[in-house]
């Protein structure tokens, strides 16, 4: 997803230090400390829907209370990518990526420590506000690490953090928290972060060439409506992920009735079907326009049924949770890559307002959620959420992008001049 993201803004810096050479002398140690970054912010964001109800009992909220935390990080996200992208394009991408690591640390560290909900929903808004500006300034560092040709597969190495989060991150962070409080989890997550921060500072140089650039030209990217129904498509579409995501903790020990042992596995199947979507969806995105996304928004659909009618049965729920994951994430690519289309000289504005979409989908997705448990549905009713924004973007799709993509091109009306009827005549004769 967030590989896709960048995509463009890798080529752009590799075309830009082209034929340069680049002054990091341990180009896999400065990606490894941008990954375990990435997989610092990953846990973070993940982790916290796992122990959604640790803190929601330790701080005497209701769940659907408590999901308020999980939008607020996801809003954070949403208006942090493109503005602090937009407000720091000419800070050296070094020293922007340290800085975002410490403000980082400060939003998860006071998260550990919040006295109650409202402070947590501002700290996780704090911590949700780096990620989009620290994968843009990753994907710089990492096509300048690599040099011309290997900038692609250099970000790809440093979103294997991302990955490692939602395979096993997410679910050890569950874990801890389960075993040693929602607070410990937290701490852990301002621990990866500290040794993120100390491995950059040892392995990223002081350089020029990491120097900021504008983004005058991007701008005018924002005045384009296929853009805007993309990243309309991607909140309505991808929310049905996080109204599953969300909730797989009560999913697991209220719908199922089975112990909270569970719930780390339960997060580790969702995150080992995201991986192999990803992967699958990047290949078909490449080569079919729409095809990706009417298929994974369909797939997902499917999917959804099962959950909601027999979900408290594991042997319904577990493979569905790596179906939802696969098929989203299938269709995450082809979103990118028509944002990218849409507007090719912006591929930086474009990486963010995609991670500001999926954010927003996060955000929409745990609220609908919320909607339907204050509603007395049921655990297992936040599917059925899902299921309806899925379909609104799955609509919104075909009927305004593909529908028009389909149509013929407008014939140009021919506008011959007026001829006189007696010169009419004479050409008759």
């Amino acid at each position: 997803m967030h590989q896709r993201a960048f995509e463009g803004q890798c080529a752009l810096e590799e075309n830009r230090h082209r034929g340069a050479t680049s002054a990091i002398r341990h180009p896999r140690l400065a990606l490894f400390a941008l990954a375990l970054g990435t997989f610092a912010i990953g846990t973070g964001e993940f982790g916290s829907n796992g122990i959604i109800q640790l803190f929601a009992a330790d701080l005497d909220v209701s769940i659907p209370v408590a999901t308020y935390a999980i939008t607020a990080y996801a809003i954070g996200v949403v208006i942090g990518s493109p503005t602090i992208t937009i407000v720091a394009a000419r800070v050296n991408r070094r020293t922007l990526l340290l800085g975002l690591v410490a403000l980082f640390l400060a939003g998860n560290g006071l998260s550990a420590v919040a006295p109650d909900l409202a402070l947590l929903i501002v700290f996780r808004f704090v911590a949700g506000s780096v990620q989009g500006a620290f994968f843009g300034a990753g994907a710089v560092v990492a096509a300048y690490a690599y040099g011309p040709g290997r900038g692609g597969k250099a970000f790809a190495t440093v979103m294997g953090g991302l990955t490692a989060a939602t395979v096993i991150g997410s679910p050890v962070g569950t874990f801890i928290g389960q075993g040693a409080g929602w607070r410990v989890m937290y701490w852990t997550v301002v621990g990866i972060g500290v040794l993120a921060g100390l491995a950059l500072v040892a392995w990223l140089p002081q350089t020029g060439d990491l120097r900021g650039s504008s983004v005058t030209n991007e701008l005018a990217a924002l005045r384009r409506l296929n853009v805007w129904l993309m990243v309309a498509v991607a909140a309505l579409g991808i929310s049905s992920i996080f109204a599953v995501y969300t909730f797989i903790g009560p999913f697991v020990t209220e719908a199922a009735g089975r112990d909270a042992a569970l719930i780390p596995v339960a997060l580790g199947v969702f995150g080992l079907g995201m991986a192999v979507g990803n992967y699958l969806g990047g290949r078909v995105a490449d080569r079919a326009a729409d095809a990706g996304l009417i298929w994974g928004y369909g797939g997902v659909l499917a999917l959804l049924v099962p959950i909601g009618l027999a979900g408290g049965n594991l042997a319904v729920l577990l493979p569905c949770l790596f179906g939802v994951g696969a098929t989203m994430m299938f269709a995450i690519p082809t979103i990118q890559v028509r944002l990218t289309g849409f507007a090719p000289e912006a591929p930086t504005l474009m990486g963010a307002l995609n991670l500001a979409a999926l954010n927003l989908a996060n955000s929409l997705g745990a609220i609908g959620g919320a909607v339907t448990l204050d509603a007395g549905w049921g655990t297992l009713s936040t599917v059925w959420a899902g299921f309806l924004l899925t379909s609104a973007g799955l609509l919104l799709y075909v009927v305004t992008i593909v529908r028009a993509e389909a149509a013929p091109p407008a014939r140009t009306r021919i506008h011959r001049p007026a001829v006189p009827v007696g010169a009419q005549r004479n050409a008759i004769d």
